[in-house]
């Protein structure tokens, strides 16, 4: 089918005499793509279950350019993160998630806004997800007003509605997630809960009694361990004698998932969502994947792993460009279209970066603000003995 400016261009070319075809670039309709594709995806391993997510997993053009623009956000995001932590405007803890995009993005993409998440520390991207702003997440990191945590929680810390977090202590998330999945099997709303851990969270006490009373209640939880195959400095073999997380359940079904495949991730989450709303209890879900910057930003993260390592996972299984690639290849969208969507998303990061570093940090007489809820305002010490603060809820 012809676009309109092919014939407009066609019509030049007749009224001039000349061919101008050279000096104009002809745009594509939307009808010129395949709208639906359905690829072929690794198979899960299983652990107490019979049957998995399907191997096949169906691709729209408007669901694959969405899942793209989200990883590539969050991309952009966290390197310009990066960048004002090393300028020294970003302080204090700061752990990226770049190369982890496909975890945050599949999850979101078989769950529903009311359902309820729940992480670790390395919370920029599920941030983003789950609806805030790039604005709102660069202004907490800078600890400013304008932040979602209105520039009191950094990095770590960071909510929003139906999301519980960015959690500093290691592990303690976990029990929390299971706290908010009871509450939805109180109320009978058909929600659930994805409550997630790194594998260096993955030996703590407090996660296994957290599946027991799970299981025991059956609660509509999602435990997820996001195996990035470094818990700090150390590989997972060093520090586990069993490196299967998804059967650390025991008695809870498990899968082991790709976790750098935007669809794996979706075909699995969707899986464990319906295991959960159908009353069957809590699954285990341990995606497969890696971070390209170090544990946190005072971790080079090349001590315990080389530079090849990390550039063989780049170039083999990095999530964005393995998405990108298939729609390229299957005639779904344009390398122009996705030149498009880089430069309003880099335009949006600097923009966001900006308002980070010129918006007012919070003023004193607020610092100790909400830190309780629906109290009448109280005193709190300051710095000193003798400053006082007003605590306003």
């Amino acid at each position: 089918m012809k676009t309109m400016l092919s014939i407009i261009s066609n019509a030049l070319c007749r009224m001039t005499g000349r061919n101008v075809a050279a000096r104009v670039v002809v745009a594509r309709s939307f009808t010129d793509f395949t709208p639906q594709v359905t690829f072929d995806i690794k198979k899960c391993d299983l652990h107490r279950l019979e049957e998995g997510p399907p191997l096949r997993a169906e691709l729209t053009r408007e669901q694959g350019l969405q899942y793209y623009h989200t990883m590539q956000t969050v991309r952009r995001m966290e390197l310009k993160a990066d960048q004002l932590y090393k300028q020294k405007i970003i302080r204090g803890f700061c752990h990226l998630y770049d190369g982890q995009e496909a975890c945050a993005a599949g999850i979101e993409a078989a769950i529903n806004l009311s359902d309820h998440l729940i992480t670790a520390y390395r919370a920029h991207g599920f941030t983003y997800t789950r609806g805030v702003s790039v604005k709102e997440i660069l202004a907490e990191l800078t600890g400013r007003k304008g932040g979602v945590a209105k520039g009191k929680g950094g990095s770590m810390h960071m909510y929003a509605p139906h999301f519980y977090g960015g959690n500093g202590i290691v592990g303690a998330q976990v029990p929390v997630g299971a706290g908010i999945a009871l509450a939805c099997s109180y109320q009978g709303n058909n929600q659930l809960c994805v409550t997630l851990y790194g594998d260096g969270a993955a030996n703590q006490g407090q996660i296994f009694e957290t599946f027991n009373m799970a299981a025991l209640w059956k609660l509509p939880c999602i435990f997820i361990c996001e195996n990035n195959k470094y818990g700090m400095g150390t590989a997972v073999e060093r520090a586990a004698a069993s490196t299967d997380y998804y059967k650390r359940g025991d008695f809870i079904p498990g899968l082991r998932v790709d976790g750098m495949d935007v669809l794996c991730v979706r075909e699995a989450t969707r899986f464990a969502a319906e295991h959960c709303r159908a009353g069957k209890g809590p699954i285990v879900m341990e995606l497969q994947t890696y971070r390209y910057h170090g544990h946190s930003m005072s971790d080079p993260g090349v001590s315990y792993r080389t530079r090849e390592e990390i550039q063989e996972v780049r170039s083999k299984s990095d999530p964005i460009s393995m998405l990108k690639e298939r729609m390229l290849a299957n005639n779904m969208a344009s390398a122009e279209e996705f030149k498009e969507i880089d430069i309003a998303i880099r335009k949006e990061v600097e923009e966001a970066a900006q308002f980070a570093t010129l918006d007012p940090e919070p003023p004193l007489d607020e610092l100790c603000d909400h830190i309780f809820h629906n109290e009448p305002p109280l005193e709190v010490r300051g710095t000193n003995p003798w400053s006082k603060l007003k605590s306003v809820s």
